[in-house]
């Protein structure tokens, strides 16, 4: 397993956590002599500007009401920035938050170059059996607790039924449904039937696994991505783009995809829960009954979708462990979990949740916890969070016809044989 800090240099940080050079800008904290917190917690959230992050920041503020001793730095950082900044800031000693939300193929990763606290044993961990075995499989990494899950989710289809009703078309439930639907709707209403993101490969995951691929098998150390499924997979979202029943981007994705579905300039996007709250800003859903949402469409093989999410995982040369733990406690408990379910529409991590009166009844979180519950789970090894970047190089490359899909998948899969030592 690749190492950026020993075990041994772990254990000495936790050990000179109180004094090391760790949180961004915060000063120490301790508990008094009555067991009272205190001090400053520094929290990187990762989530949408504009519409998750204004209740994740108002759910953080209310931490002080427990604690009042105990304040929250809260500091939202892009998504697509987080992982290198927390690797450089913990790497250098200076600058690393005390908690950060963890994409969940991060956490491994974290956790292996020894910038994770584990958990175990520690208030943050409170009820553990709660948590949904998916959810928490990926706060693991060699037997311990470096997070844990705040928040899981899958993708599915989410369409204009506006845009559906005036074209005369029924949700496509395979990929060959979706060309023909696609068709139909252009020749109808004059818009573009889908827009898939073509600048990050986590778009291409359903179509891969529709076809009965994987970017990798880790029980037996193999690289699959290039293997037939890979290839007739990128042969699939090259046809879709190609026919026209689909359009793309080399950059920007997520600003062109939402901003296209958002106006009615196309009738489908593939998304996932947390872009229902940012959804729901667009003229075109003004009125919150015309989004529809229906499960990927299957490939020749199956119908499958990613297993996504986020973490809560605290770094190990925090100066604030115990308040840092609590924090995480407070912030994925059922009472914060049902808050978020509520106002974003986010899945809970703890199955009692699932029950509470606001989420039991909430109609976006009982159209995906199916699809999560099937949702094909990631490989959890450190390298997991490494794997997308020349994937997406070469996905962008076959889309924008820059290269043809055969020798996409060959080239990502030569690089993940560099990356993965000893692999197949």
């Amino acid at each position: 397993m690749r190492r950026g800090i020993t075990a041994t240099a772990l254990a000495a940080i936790l050990a000179l956590a109180a004094t090391a050079c760790g949180g961004d800008g915060g000063s120490g904290g301790s508990k008094s002599a009555g067991g009272e917190l205190s001090g400053t917690v520094t929290w990187w959230d990762t989530s949408t500007v504009g519409s998750e992050d204004k209740v994740f920041k108002k759910l953080a503020e209310g931490f002080k009401a427990k604690h009042p001793k105990v304040d929250i730095k809260y500091v939202n950082v892009p998504f697509g920035d987080a992982q290198n900044k927390f690797k450089n800031a913990a790497q250098s000693g200076s600058g690393a938050p005390d908690v950060i939300r963890s994409e969940v193929a991060w956490t491994p990763e974290f956790a292996d170059l020894g910038y994770l606290a584990p958990l175990d044993g520690t208030s943050a961990l409170k009820d553990e059996k709660d948590f949904l075995p998916q959810a928490a499989a990926s706060t693991k990494y060699d037997g311990k607790a470096y997070a844990v899950p705040q928040v899981i989710d899958s993708m599915g289809i989410f369409y204009n039924k506006k845009i559906f009703k005036d074209a005369g078309v029924e949700v496509p439930e395979t990929v060959a449904e979706l060309k023909t639907v696609s068709k139909t709707i252009k020749d109808k209403t004059g818009k573009t039937g889908l827009y898939l993101r073509g600048d990050d490969a986590y778009w291409f995951l359903s179509f891969l696994y529709g076809e009965g691929g994987n970017l990798v098998d880790a029980d037996s150390k193999t690289v699959t991505v290039d293997n037939a499924a890979g290839v007739k997979a990128m042969t699939v979202v090259k046809d879709l783009v190609d026919s026209g029943a689909a359009k793309t981007d080399a950059t920007d994705g997520w600003e062109n995809m939402q901003a296209s579905f958002k106006d009615g300039d196309v009738a489908m996007i593939i998304n996932g829960p947390w872009a229902v709250a940012d959804t729901y800003g667009g003229a075109q859903f003004k009125d919150k009954a015309n989004l529809g949402i229906a499960p990927v469409p299957a490939g020749s093989a199956e119908q499958g979708a990613p297993q996504g999410g986020h973490n809560l995982a605290v770094y190990a040369g925090s100066k604030n462990l115990d308040a840092s733990y609590a924090f995480v406690e407070y912030m994925t408990d059922a009472q914060s979990q049902a808050s978020v379910a509520e106002q974003l529409s986010l899945l809970p991590t703890r199955t009692s949740v699932y029950a509470k009166p606001g989420v039991a009844d909430n109609e976006i979180v009982g159209f995906f916890k199916p699809v999560v519950d099937k949702a094909i789970e990631r490989p959890w090894i450190p390298e997991t969070g490494s794997l997308f970047a020349p994937l997406v190089t070469e996905y962008t490359k076959v889309l924008t016809g820059q290269t043809t899909p055969d020798k996409g998948v060959k080239t990502t899969g030569d690089a993940y044989r560099k990356l993965l030592k000893g692999w197949k």
